[in-house]
């Protein structure tokens, strides 16, 4: 066999993890190459367990249909601790809720599920990790909803990237920079920067858009002003006419 053509086929195998020999077989002869199917297997990359497809291929295969939830800790001026409930969506990095509450109780986490998701509006996949507070009343309310549960590993939050991406900007660029004196004012905030969020803040990952999306605007619409946003914590940049 010419060595172009054993190179041939081992990149291909490379490339293409999931293909075995009958596979690449069929894609050389479209090729125009004429080789024996027991001569490919037998040039194959070798290699040392099945081949399956990485976590990070799954979450981008699924980008659009799959959200996480997580709870995250916020203490007060009084050194109480409060629980903010965030479901995110993985496509446009939109939260599609939240609750604040000092007592995540199942029932009040079932209940923030039901508002997040009305009628027929589920998402195919969620994914959480095993904390305890995702209880059998959960669980079962998932499956009411035709929603298909993924568990992260234990001590894996990178598994979970979108979701403690959120918490951590919501941290960063907000609550670490405010006095939350009781449940109210917490919501207040949190509701705030998540307009925020959602209509001026850009991201990396969207191309340098907001999750909203968010026009350009031309030099001739006029001069540039700031509109104060989040209590004048961060800044919108418009332009207006004179």
């Amino acid at each position: 066999m010419p060595r172009n053509v054993r190179d041939l086929i081992r990149r291909i195998s490379r490339e293409n993890p999931l293909w075995g020999a009958p596979r690449i077989h069929g894609e050389l002869l479209t090729l125009g190459i004429e080789v024996g199917q027991t001569s490919v297997g037998k040039y194959m990359v070798r290699r040392r367990r099945p081949p399956s497809q990485t976590w990070r291929t799954f979450l981008e295969n699924h980008l659009k249909s799959m959200v996480s939830v997580d709870f995250f800790t916020v203490p007060t001026l009084r050194f109480q601790i409060l629980y903010v409930f965030l479901i995110v969506a993985h496509d446009r990095r939109r939260i599609m809720h939240f609750g604040v509450t000092a007592h995540p109780t199942a029932e009040w986490t079932v209940q923030q599920l039901r508002e997040a998701f009305p009628w027929d509006t589920a998402p195919r996949y969620l994914l959480r990790d095993r904390d305890s507070i995702f209880g059998h009343d959960f669980v079962e309310q998932v499956k009411a909803m035709g929603i298909k549960e993924v568990l992260s590993a234990p001590r894996s939050p990178w598994q979970r990237a979108y979701v403690e991406r959120v918490i951590g900007t919501f941290r960063r660029e907000c609550l670490d920079h405010v006095i939350v004196f009781n449940e109210a004012s917490l919501y207040r905030h949190v509701k705030l920067f998540t307009a925020y969020y959602h209509e001026s803040r850009t991201h990396l990952s969207l191309g340098k858009d907001t999750p909203e999306g968010r026009p350009v605007q031309p030099p001739q619409l006029g001069g540039i002003i700031a509109i104060p946003q989040v209590g004048g914590l961060h800044h919108r940049y418009e332009r207006r006419a004179a």
